[in-house]
């Protein structure tokens, strides 16, 4: 057998995590995306695939209201702070905000125009704005408890809006006249939610009194009250040419229900109880009730259950029907397609917003397509991970369930084994979506369980009532409808605290078992006897597991250690330190030469055994994980834990190899191309490559040979007019770099000056960094012109010294003349000192004293000076031309 290539990183794929946590959503026009409250922000959610497209941090308290204009160019929210905010879903960048409520904003909806925002909130009011100007266009009082729900007629050529209170009245007002045309008293209880008729003249209340009215807004009378027995959260209006109507109309006239005349409105209704009902005007009666669903309240145990529909709402473009559970679910409905029996409703797609603390996980099959995730819930829910989406939840246990483990059986059915607190291990099968075995008879929690591996006829179970059960499911018959009692045939009391943890051996003829009470033990089945204790840990052990090629276990601590043993004595063998807490759980991968662990620190580490190297950390979890699956086809992970975050890693080895390898390849290609560009005198091409390439010293070779060209500013001004703001943000940062060394300052300020020479300010400040390039090119900058500053005034010293040494130099026509210039100069000065002299003796003689006579002397002394500075400075212009014939 070949060995097995090492793994050398992973990479997250993929990433399910907490979009929603109650309260307000929105769905987009096109229904291509959800807009979630989740706590203090909103989360921007892709509704195929449940991922995160943006997260937008608004409130400083929980989100109470939201709301899209008709384009979803504009998102509005309001919290508990007050604060009404617009939103610009291209930039996600807040536009404008404002107060009008002197409470919490409870409801909220967008004119069909998109030019108007109605609000309502607990303090009574309902207030409409102007989307762009921010303030208020109307202001509406009169309902006497708070205002929950709010609603624009559909029809934008009808100026009606609709606002439902607690106060068990819905009021109708009327835009232009600004005042409340109607108070609709029909309902016992808080009104939860409203709809209008297609035809726009019928007006659907629905209340938690347990009924839905019917308003005619010709003269706002109660048409009709209709009795739906259960406390309503969502009415929605099916409207005629859905795939609800044309599919519910072909049904009854298959059933011969429905009359030749028109049924009137279908609507349908979601409450408490959790199922979905289809219900027609006519007759008050409803055509269609869900048996069940997953959110189903069955009994009067469940009373205070969270369970239950908060919310239902129809999909634009004749998507279905959205119906969200209290429990953060997201479940998408559409006609069943076969109904030659009975009219139904299918479950197409489910989305969870949140997981709460993910215990457990393991991958469904070999594919590596469905995963079963086991939360602080009784139900374990199925992912398909091409979708991200629930595809089934399995619901039997009372009480949380801890652990599960999954396992093809021998005639190909796929299995998954659930231990819970309520001292139970369930047996599912996968297909049918059924509980197909029941195990009682641990005095504790099951905290452990784990399948045969080889025989696939048997699975143990570990507890903290401290003992391990063998229980035997071979024989099971496939038409079982409900689940039989299994029976345990071996059972030992194994340690002295909980069990964490329970392995088989690949042959089945070992268990291995973790415990709280540090030690790990191997165990012989069937008869259950103890074969090697493994002691050396300093805490509880959270995870064992068989290595899958030598005899030896792997187990993880809460000592911050994973160790390996040899079965065989019983000893350790290898010692793993690196993890800053707890090891909750580790697996062995590559063929026993590489595991993977994950802890309390929420860290995955991937180690390699023969050199107990760890050779990659990720940090991609905030909180414990608790679960760690892999799979056996390509070995990707699954990690998730207390921060209800589920990550998909796969094995980027190959591709990271690859890729690196095309890199190189590309850069020798682009290296060659450069060095073409170069013997073509091509500059730009040459300096595009270089900077593509990231070759800073290439860079300024090219630079610096271009500054030395004769037309240095025209070369460099066409080879930077071809840069783009990324391009010439890596050159200010290369320019930054040799701006700090004194040897190649020269070449920096050129490019510098040429690309400010280039670029208008305006483009320079919209250039990303650009402050902090700036603050560190001024300060060198400085330095290096007062450095220039210092060398030209030395010069002054050279211009008097080659002056001074002109006279000794072999006199020819041109410098005689250059001499009776400067001669007769020389005499025009020193007739005027002259006269200045004669000046100042007679003040001298005047005044005699001595202090004017130091006065005289220091105006003679600056005279000189003046007179010394002129004669340089006229002489360097004799030096140059003299500097001519004596090179000659």
């Amino acid at each position: 057998m070949a060995s097995a290539t090492l793994k050398k990183n992973y990479r997250c794929s993929q990433s399910l995590q907490q979009f929603y946590s109650g309260g307000p959503f929105v769905v987009s026009s096109d229904g291509s995306f959800i807009a979630c409250s989740c706590g203090e922000s909103i989360k921007i959610v892709d509704s195929s695939n449940a991922s995160t497209k943006f997260t937008i941090e608004a409130e400083s308290s929980t989100i109470t209201a939201l709301a899209l204009s008709p384009n979803d160019k504009l998102l509005f929210s309001a919290g508990h702070s007050r604060q009404i905010k617009v939103w610009d879903l291209d930039t996600f960048k807040c536009l404008r905000s404002w107060k009008g409520h002197d409470g919490p904003v409870m409801g909220m909806a967008c004119h069909g125009s998109g030019g108007l925002l109605a609000t309502s909130g607990a303090d009574r009011k309902v207030l409409v704005w102007d989307v762009d100007g921010g303030f208020c266009t109307h202001y509406f009082k009169g309902h006497k408890g708070v205002v929950t729900s709010i609603m624009f007629h559909p029809d934008v050529n009808k100026s009606l809006l609709f606002s439902g209170s607690d106060d068990t009245t819905v009021r109708v007002w009327d835009l232009l006249a600004k005042k409340c045309v109607a108070v609709l008293e029909k309902h016992f209880s808080a009104v939860s939610s409203m709809a209008v008729s297609e035809d726009g003249w019928t007006l659907l209340t629905a209340g938690r009194d347990k009924v839905v009215n019917l308003w005619d807004l010709h003269d706002y009378r109660c048409k009709s009250t209709i009795p739906t027995y259960e406390v309503l959260e969502a009415v929605c209006v099916v409207y005629s040419g859905s795939r609800f109507a044309s599919s519910l109309g072909a049904f009854l006239q298959q059933s011969g229900k429905k009359k030749s005349r028109s049924t009137g409105i279908y609507f349908i209704t979601a409450g408490e109880r959790g199922i979905v009902r289809i219900w027609t005007s006519e007759g008050a009666v409803f055509l269609y009730e869900q048996k069940s669903s997953d959110v189903t309240i069955s009994s009067a145990e469940d009373e205070d259950s969270t369970r239950g529909f908060i919310s239902a709402v129809m999909l634009p473009l004749d998507q279905g029907l959205l119906c969200v559970t209290a429990d953060q679910q997201f479940l998408f409905y559409s006609p069943a397609e076969h109904l030659e029996e009975k009219w139904s409703l299918k479950l197409t797609k489910r989305l969870v917003g949140f997981n709460d603390e993910i215990v457990d996980m393991k991958f469904l099959d070999e594919e590596e397509q469905y995963l079963a995730v086991a939360t602080n819930l009784e139900q374990v829910r199925v992912y398909d991970l091409s979708s991200m989406s629930c595809s089934y939840v399995l619901a039997g246990h009372t009480d949380t369930i801890l652990c599960l483990d999954t396992s093809i059986s021998s005639n190909g059915r796929r299995l998954i084994l659930t231990g819970s607190k309520d001292n139970s291990v369930r047996l599912w099968e996968s297909e049918r979506r059924c509980c197909i075995g029941l195990g009682i008879g641990h005095m504790g929690a099951v905290g452990a369980v784990a399948f045969s591996k080889k025989c696939r006829d048997f699975f143990v179970s570990g507890s903290s009532d401290r003992t391990i059960k063998v229980w035997n499911f071979h024989g099971l018959s496939d038409d079982i409808e409900e689940p039989i009692s299994l029976k345990a045939k071996a059972v030992v009391a194994a340690h002295d605290k909980d069990i964490n943890s329970l392995a088989v051996a690949p042959n089945d003829s070992l268990v291995c078992s973790g415990s709280q009470d540090r030690t790990a033990c191997i165990w012989r089945l069937p008869e259950l006897v103890l074969v090697v204790k493994f002691t050396g840990h300093k805490r509880g052990i959270w995870c064992v597991e068989f290595s899958p090629v030598d005899q030896c276990v792997i187990t993880a601590s809460g000592d911050k250690t994973v160790k390996i043993w040899a079965i065989a004595d019983g000893s350790c063998l290898k010692t793993f330190e690196g993890h800053t807490s707890s090891v909750l759980r580790a697996s062995f991968l590559t063929r026993g030469t590489q595991f993977v662990s994950c802890g309390a620190d929420g860290l995955v580490k991937l180690w390699t055994i023969k050199t107990n190297e760890c050779i990659a950390t990720y940090d991609q979890h905030e909180d414990k994980v608790w679960a760690l699956a892999v799979g056996k086809k390509t070995e990707m992970l699954a990690t998730g834990g207390s921060d209800a975050v589920i990550n998909l890693w796969h094995d980027s080895t190959a591709a990271e190899k690859e890729e690196a390898f095309r890199k190189e390849e590309e850069g020798v290609l682009r290296g060659q191309e450069l060095e073409n560009a170069l013997l073509d005198a091509e500059y730009t091409k040459a300096i595009q490559i270089a900077l593509e390439l990231r070759r800073p010293h290439k860079l300024f070779e090219l630079f610096s040979e271009l500054c030395r060209k004769r037309e240095a500013g025209y070369h460099i001004d066409k080879a930077l007019h071809a840069l783009g703001k990324g391009e010439f943000l890596l050159l200010f940062e290369y320019i930054r770099e040799w701006n700090t060394k004194p040897k190649l300052c020269h070449v920096a300020q050129s490019v510098l000056f040429r690309a400010f020479n280039i670029l208008p300010p305006t483009e320079i400040i919209e250039i990303k960094s650009i402050s902090e390039l700036l603050e560190g090119l001024i300060p060198y900058s400085q330095r290096h012109f007062s450095r220039i500053d210092r060398l030209i005034r030395s010069t002054f010293l050279l211009d008097y010294t080659l002056l001074r040494m002109s006279v000794i130099e072999p006199a020819t026509q041109d410098d005689l003349k250059t001499k009776s210039l400067l001669h007769s100069e020389k005499n025009e000065e020193d007739a005027l000192l002259t006269d200045n002299a004669e000046e100042d003796q007679k003040q001298v003689s005047e005044e005699q004293k001595p202090k004017a006579s130091g006065k005289k002397r220091k105006s003679h002394k600056s005279g000189d000076h003046s007179r010394s500075h002129k004669k340089v400075k006229d002489s360097s212009t004799h030096a140059n031309t003299a500097a001519v014939p004596s090179q000659a």
